[in-house]
């Protein structure tokens, strides 16, 4: 099995009452999770019960509240005992069902999982408001991606391994960009088996997250505002523009761009400004959960030498990263102005702001863009980064100090060091 960071986290939360409630996208590994916890538990003869309601059979056993507790009673008997359901979002009013149960102050510990959902993540969060702590994974980081890539001979020496085998670094790079962070599509082994797999998890989503449980009927125009999203990752979004090329309405337009939001597909960062006159203020920039799915709905997946675009992947890569790390009042934007200038990142620390820059080629000496000399002059933020893919150095200007950073110590092992 690949080893998930959060596992450990699950596995310290089983001791507290609250439901542990892991959310994440379709086939990004919360099944394999739950039953690695289950088999963890039984090995200390802890007893379970496990329930998929994506199994016909599972879902009769929740029919009500009283049938589930029949059915956990039956088989743990009335002691502590720990209770899995899988895919909760097939339950119909899931947030005030499990509520009810909760509010029972039963000996049971729940487990939960599901998609990313409207009613999981609106309704379901709602209902279990200081019951539950959620728990969000994602596909594979590039941290877990590369443990596993290197059977986890330098799992406590990452940084150093990627900083000395240059080489395998950019590698392992560049096939995390072409080919993501699905479980299913890592395994496989050649790229007609990952193409096969991304396939299979891109068509799941479509009629098993949107025409069932989000009613989006119309699939090929979902599919082709994917393809158009996809196509300009790293840009402004255009509302307007969007909706002439698909032939609906704004409203559509954005409606859908909010379901694949709560479906872990896309995350929309919105722009950073103080100045309405001169900065942009409205129009966002949309980055993919996984790039993998990125380069698929598209039709470039497999193909990062044929991608003029990789910098624009290295950009998202990198915004997966500081959605990794951040700290909860921590919020990540980007600035435009009016005239041309840009910054990817802007991350608003509330107190400061620190400002970051993607750079995806091999740096050989410090160059400040005239944006970024734009920003600094406007902000005066403490520190900036520019983040590429071999140059480590750091220079001052004016009370501003800019790091440059190889794209391995941003990684979530060493989010600490650079404080961003």
């Amino acid at each position: 099995m690949i080893k998930r960071a959060i596992f450990a986290d699950l596995k310290s939360h089983l001791s507290q009452k609250e439901i542990t409630f892991l959310v994440g996208p379709r086939q990004a590994g919360k099944t394999t999770l739950l039953f690695a916890l289950k088999d963890y538990l039984e090995k200390k003869s802890e007893k379970t019960i496990f329930f998929n309601l994506d199994i016909e059979k599972d879902k009769q056993y929740v029919k009500s509240q009283a049938t589930l507790i029949r059915k956990i009673g039956l088989e743990i008997g009335k002691h502590k005992g720990y209770v899995f359901i899988d895919e909760i979002q097939r339950k119909e009013n899931a947030g005030i069902f499990l509520k009810g149960i909760y509010d029972m102050n039963l000996p049971y510990k729940f487990i939960i999982s599901g998609s990313g959902s409207v009613e999981l993540k609106e309704k379901v969060h709602e209902s279990l408001a200081g019951r539950k702590r959620v728990f969000a994974l994602s596909t594979l980081t590039f941290w877990e991606f590369v443990n596993y890539k290197t059977a986890y001979k330098y799992e406590k020496r990452m940084v150093d391994f990627l900083s000395l085998e240059k080489e395998t670094s950019r590698d392992l790079l560049d096939e995390y960009l072409t080919f993501g962070g699905y479980p299913q599509v890592v395994l496989a082994e050649s790229t007609t088996e990952k193409q096969k797999m991304i396939e299979e998890i891109y068509q799941s989503y479509l009629e098993k997250d949107l025409t069932y449980l989000l009613k989006v009927r119309k699939t090929e125009v979902f599919t082709s505002l994917v393809r158009l999203i996809a196509s300009q990752i790293g840009n402004l979004v255009n509302y307007s523009e969007l909706a002439s090329t698909l032939g609906i309405s704004v409203k559509t337009v954005k409606e859908y761009l909010w379901y694949l939001d709560k479906t872990f597909v896309l995350k929309k960062v919105t722009p950073y400004f103080r100045n309405i006159r001169k900065e942009i203020t409205k129009a966002p920039i949309f980055y993919f959960s996984d790039m993998g799915l990125r380069n698929y709905s598209l039709g470039t997946f497999g193909n990062l030498n044929e991608l003029p675009e990789a910098g624009f992947l290295f950009q998202n890569f990198l915004f997966n990263i500081l959605q990794e790390t951040k700290t909860v009042s921590s919020q990540i934007h980007f600035w435009r102005t009016k005239d041309g200038a840009e910054v990817d990142f802007v991350i608003d620390k509330v107190k400061e702001v620190v400002a970051l820059e993607a750079k995806f080629k091999q740096m050989k000496r410090e160059e400040v863009s005239r944006s970024l000399r734009s920003f600094i002059e406007k902000y005066k933020p403490k520190k900036t980064f520019v983040v590429n893919l071999t140059l480590k150095k750091s220079l001052f200007l004016k009370e501003t100090k800019i790091y440059f950073l190889p794209f391995w110590l941003m990684l979530e092992k060493n989010r600490g060091q650079f404080n961003i």
